[in-house]
């Protein structure tokens, strides 16, 4: 019941009936049933028992009615799937995962959650990623807005798209809205005399203020031009909390270089260390980058050293012979570079130093546009 947001009396009878069914696909693989047999045997029919895992299986197959239009499905992405950025983690589960987990506690407290979170930082450190992941940690549903895709050569269209998802959202509560590429969407009012920009901005404001107390809805956006957005989204009651997703330090390298090659098969030379220290200015996508082209240049190497017949066969000793070596991964340096220029990374630091200035100075949010 706590896993099916969203869901209306038709889809729990659609997710049961869905789940006896994987019932039944099971016992026929394991040949227990077969559909040629007029009766099921009195043995098997005790053992049709719908399991807890029978019902996750249908959750993936069986979507809510109140978000079907908008549901983007999310992928199985825990925290433990991302490397390093412990700090930007920590700050997301006490902005989105505690009020959702824990609503009592906040309202013992008197306090309430942020309505909105900005995460924005260089690009290929992992914003879409974490978002996606406190969505699934939190056990909320998950609506995704592509900016560009929010903008329509219809007059009233694209405001009318963000009234409908901020409508499901509040339907299907507990919900997490992302908002990829917010800076298409909404660059500063009047800088370029853009009256449907304008217009979308406003819209977004008045659902962003429209949003009720422990409604169950959280906007969380993304964007690595955090001095395009318009000032008036960086007040509190709306983008409540800027986040800095960080280029990833030689410790944070370390442990998406662990999560990336988890399932990759590494010689005995290779030295994940050694190599954390070398891909200074390395984003997560470009270590992501990095092994992928490593494990692909092991690959070519292996299929020019054996015969095509035992290539062509995935033999056993074709497989076994596919590992990573220390020499696939200088390969893979030549051709994957850093996309992190130190020009950039003093950007971002110039943009946080000066928010934080203004917002002591100011005693309250920043509404100066950097």
């Amino acid at each position: 019941a706590d896993k099916t947001h969203g869901f209306v009396g038709a889809d729990l009878a659609a997710l049961a009936r869905e789940a006896a069914m994987v019932v039944l696909r099971r016992l026929i693989n394991e040949g227990k049933i077969s559909p040629e047999q007029e009766k099921i045997p009195p043995e098997v029919l005790q053992e049709l028992r719908v399991r807890k895992e029978d019902f996750y299986e249908a959750l993936k197959m069986v979507e809510p009615s109140a978000l079907r239009e908008v549901l983007l499905e999310v992928p199985n992405v825990r925290w433990d799937d991302i490397g390093g950025l412990e700090d930007v983690k920590q700050e997301l589960r006490e902005a989105v995962e505690w009020p959702l987990k824990y609503p009592k506690a906040f309202e013992r407290l008197g306090i309430e959650p942020p309505r909105g979170i900005l995460l924005y930082g260089p690009p290929g450190t992992g914003k879409t990623l974490l978002a996606k992941a406190v969505a699934n940690e939190s056990e909320a549903n998950f609506i995704g807005i592509r900016g560009p895709e929010v903008l329509s050569k219809w007059v009233g269209e694209s405001e009318k798209r963000i009234r409908e998802i901020f409508r499901k959202a509040r339907q299907a509560a507990p919900t997490v809205i992302f908002i990829d590429e917010i800076d298409a969407i909404a660059p500063a009012r009047g800088a370029e005399g853009d009256r449907v920009t304008d217009r979308l901005i406003n819209q977004l404001l008045t659902e962003m203020d429209g949003i009720e107390r422990n409604s169950g809805v959280v906007v969380i956006a993304a964007t690595n031009r955090p001095d395009i957005l318009d000032p008036a989204l960086l007040r509190p009651g709306r983008f409540d909390r800027l986040v800095l997703v960080p280029a990833p330090d030689e410790k944070a390298r370390l442990e998406i270089l662990k999560v990336h090659t988890r399932r990759v098969p590494l010689a005995k030379d290779v030295n994940l260390e050694e190599l954390a220290k070398r891909t200074e200015g390395y984003s997560g996508a470009d270590l992501e980058a990095l092994v992928r082209e490593a494990a692909l240049i092991a690959m070519r190497r292996v299929m020019r050293e054996l015969p095509r017949e035992l290539v062509e066969s995935e033999s056993e000793e074709f497989l076994e012979r596919l590992k990573v070596s220390r020499r696939d991964f200088e390969e893979a340096l030549k051709k994957v570079k850093p996309s992190i220029t130190p020009y950039m990374m003093e950007y971002y630091k110039n943009f946080e130093e000066g928010r934080k200035k203004r917002e002591k100075e100011r005693g309250g949010v920043d509404y100066y546009t950097f």
